[in-house]
């Protein structure tokens, strides 16, 4: 801007005096530009670039305008590196000095002073505002250095201190789903009813269902129904067929769709059916629209949290298996290396040698276990596999490990369960292939695996010594199978395989009817 400034000066020709107010104000302006921004020095040159612009401003009347160019670089530099209220007092020095040089030197009164005068100390006054604006927004950005961590740590700690606080102290989607189905059947008239939720992929997962029996509820969202049609405009939906496809083609019957919405985002839709036309007026439904309103905060936040809890899960499971993969598994197998080599330096021990090779074969078991406990804790559901490969991709490894001869039965439906209760099923479907493995001395392994949401069944069989009254181990998995199946409101079942062996079922919702 100096050079400009000095360019349109110059360019009528050189006069000593401009040559003066030119080198007083590129003094001034090294002064500000080699100084820390917020030093005094440098207050002091951007103090003396304004006091210098404006006198000589006045002073060269004929060529005020083209020193005022430079008046809003102080300035705006001012509210930049000290703040507002610095180029504030800065454009007031400046107005003073222009109006008691003009007055000084007769120019106050002339139009073309008058207009250059007040328009650069406008501009000068808009662009320090607007600096200062931009100066805050800056001071707000947080810094270079990521803060996800803090962010997080942030919002976990309020997260328990509110879920101490809820009623029940709970945030089971599945409790909550239920809650709010009951309390809307006491309300109105409803022989069936559901809690959907999204999932991703275009499908909805059930969350909760009431009625006499099983239904498979239309779960898609890109057909012509009430549910996808209160998916999209989030507003209540009456249909006079139902939202079940075991139920389509009845008649007089009523079926409303109302959609949860926390905020702007639909969360999950309640449906409730009713076999008799016109049964939901509007007066009900504006009385349902009341409940769901609050318990769509409830639900999403729910959900979230069991989407956090499952990521932290996730994240332990693999931070205990690199662990133990760097750690305990490799020293084991330093230790088989050891005993290898003291096993060919004792031919002639013949006691010895068969000691070491016991203990050998005892660290290659070892070892084997390790590795499979390591499959374990790595495998989990494929977002796009489905619970179905992910069981019978470790029923696999595992037979194939132990030789075991796996007989696989898969049926899986395009709904899928939510995540929650994939995870849970695919851990008990685990112990119970771990148990037949290391307990059961079986020779063949079949697995069962049938997923229709709502209803899934997960059936692991073996042809082993089963599971007598004076056989502890094994108990603890067990244990923790039936703590599994009861956290999904799953039933555990299991009995005596005949002629011999044992059969672990996990049982999730009524079976399906045959179509």
């Amino acid at each position: 801007m100096l050079t400009l400034v000095a360019t349109l000066l110059l360019i009528d020709g050189v006069r000593a005096v401009e040559l003066l107010w030119l080198a007083l104000l590129l003094a001034s302006a090294s002064i500000a530009t080699v100084a820390p921004p917020a030093h005094r020095v440098a207050q002091l040159g951007r103090m003396a670039e304004v006091l210098i612009t404006a006198f000589a401003a006045s002073t060269l009347n004929s060529d005020a305008g083209v020193l005022l160019v430079y008046l809003p670089v102080p300035i705006i530099g001012a509210a930049l590196s000290d703040g507002r209220r610095i180029a504030g007092l800065f454009l007031g020095a400046a107005a003073a000095l222009l109006a008691v040089g003009g007055a000084v030197e007769g120019v106050l009164n002339e139009r073309a002073y008058l207009v250059s005068a007040v328009q650069w100390l406008l501009i000068a006054g808009i662009g320090a505002f607007q600096a200062g604006i931009l100066q805050r927004v800056l001071a707000r950005r947080p810094d270079d250095t990521p803060q996800p961590y803090a962010e997080a740590t942030r919002l976990l700690t309020q997260l328990r201190s509110v879920a101490r606080q809820l009623p029940g102290a709970t945030l089971d989607p599945g409790g909550l789903a239920e809650h709010l189905l009951d309390e809307v059947r006491a309300m109105v008239p409803a022989v069936r009813g559901a809690v959907l939720s999204g999932s991703g992929g275009g499908r909805l997962v059930v969350l909760a269902q009431a009625g006499v029996e099983r239904l498979d509820w239309e779960t898609a969202l890109d057909t012509e129904s009430a549910v996808a049609d209160a998916w999209a405009t989030q507003q209540p939906v009456t249909s006079a067929r139902s939202q079940a496809r075991s139920v389509a083609g009845r008649r007089d019957l009523t079926s409303l769709v109302v959609p949860l919405i926390a905020g702007v985002r639909t969360v999950g839709l309640i449906v409730l059916e009713s076999d008799s036309a016109g049964a939901y007026p509007p007066s009900l439904i504006s009385r349902v629209t009341a409940i769901t309103g609050p318990a769509a905060l409830r639900l999403e936040a729910a959900l979230l949290f069991d989407e956090v809890r499952s990521l932290a899960t996730t994240e332990e499971r693999q931070r205990l298996a690199r662990e133990i993969h760097d750690g305990v598994a490799q020293e084991l197998v330093m230790v088989g290396y050891g005993i290898d080599n003291a096993v060919a330096a004792l031919p002639d021990a013949t006691a010895a040698e068969e000691e070491l090779r016991i203990l050998r074969a005892e660290v290659t078991r070892v070892i084997t276990e390790l590795r499979l406990s390591l499959f374990e804790l790595r495998s989990e559901v494929d977002r796009y596999g489905g619970l179905t490969a992910a069981i019978a991709d470790y029923a696999r490894t595992v037979g194939a490990s132990a030789g075991l001869r796996v007989h696989l039965s898969l049926d899986e439906s395009t709904a899928r369960l939510p995540a929650a209760v994939e995870a849970e099923l695919l851990r008990i479907a685990q112990e119970a292939i771990t148990n037949a493995r290391k307990h059961a001395g079986a020779e063949n392994l079949w697995v069962t695996c049938a997923v229709d949401p709502p209803f899934a069944q997960v059936e692991i069989s073996d042809d082993g010594s089963g599971i007598g009254e004076n056989r502890p181990d094994g108990r603890y998995g067990l244990a923790i199978m039936a703590e599994r199946a009861e956290r999904i409101r799953g039933r555990l079942e299991i009995t005596p395989r005949v002629p011999n062996g044992t059969t672990v079922a996990v049982v999730l919702g009524t079976a399906p009817r045959a179509r």
